[in-house]
């Protein structure tokens, strides 16, 4: 049920949500992500695209093949250590549905 093309795109909007978050608050305080965040963010898309477990897909966290360079594999941990906590304020359905995501994957133990 939460699997799938939707848990993909969720999985997209989320990144995405959590870059702009950090971007707004390290780099650049308007809507627009900075050439830096721009290239994570196209990097973190490219990850999720070509992806071998496609339709099942769990959360990046429980995922047992790490697929980003280490260079970027690090900046998308600095960015989810500060936007994370964040994300319950400015975005609490994504939260939701990531724990969610994160649950139905089946990955999780």
């Amino acid at each position: 049920m939460f699997l799938g093309k939707d848990r993909l795109n969720r999985e997209r909007k989320t990144i995405k949500a959590m870059i702009a978050l950090y971007c707004r608050a390290h780099h650049q305080p308007t809507a627009d992500l900075c050439d830096q965040c721009r290239n994570l963010f196209d990097y973190a898309m490219q990850r999720i695209d070509k992806c071998p477990f496609r339709d099942d897909k769990p959360t990046c966290e429980k995922c047992p093949v790490h697929c980003y360079k280490p260079a970027m594999r690090e900046e998308v941990h600095k960015v989810m250590r500060y936007s994370g906590p964040r994300m319950l304020l400015h975005h609490p359905i994504m939260v939701l549905m990531h724990y969610v995501d994160g649950r139905a994957s089946g990955k999780d133990e």
